[in-house]
């Protein structure tokens, strides 16, 4: 059964010229050691099982800076990109990309798996920040100190909502309390 689709949303690139302290482009990824697949017209929905075979190989591979480049022409049509989204989410693969800079081509790149874990906890320490080094557990809020500040973070209107509630649930405790209130 194929899934329902609704929506295919893009982020399209920037219009700025390549910079290397921007972070939103495809160069620093265009040179790596990619596997090219030529998309025949309205054939990758059939090609499927051999797309998803070629993207699990490239993930049990585990090599750096390498990938598939699935090479799409102005032949090819929105339901061959669908198709190749789906094999990839079929894959369980993350990172995917379509190249609207210069080749209009569909990569699906990498990312490395080092077998050695700490190397992995050094490598994720610096792309996330001091992933626990940095803020010990004793220097975190706890209880009402926790509570206080994430009042505090509230924007004013907010407080209006909470003050809305409070007095609708008093005047309906009020209703309640008449309510059931013995009259002499």
């Amino acid at each position: 059964m194929q899934p329902q689709y609704t929506a295919l949303e893009f982020a399209l690139p920037s219009k700025k010229a390549y910079s290397a302290e921007a972070d939103n482009t495809f160069e620093p990824f265009r040179n790596w050691n990619y596997k090219k697949i030529k998309v025949a017209p309205n054939t990758a929905k059939e090609n499927t099982k051999l797309y998803v075979a070629e993207i699990r190989n490239l993930q049990k591979r585990n090599e750096k800076n390498s990938g598939i480049e699935f090479i799409l022409d102005d032949r090819n049509n929105y339901g061959d990109l669908i198709a190749l989204l789906n094999d990839v989410e079929l894959a369980g693969q993350f990172t995917y990309t379509l190249d609207v800079e210069k080749t209009w081509h569909f990569f699906v790149s990498h990312e490395y798996n080092d077998p050695n874990p700490k190397e992995l906890f050094a490598a994720l320490s610096d792309k996330c920040g001091n992933i626990g080094r940095d803020f010990p557990e004793e220097h975190y809020f706890k209880g009402f100190q926790k509570f206080q500040y994430q009042i505090a973070q509230l924007p004013k209107e907010a407080f209006y909502i909470m003050f809305g509630f409070l007095f609708l649930v008093n005047i309906s405790m009020l209703s309640i309390k008449e309510r059931f209130q013995m009259h002499y």
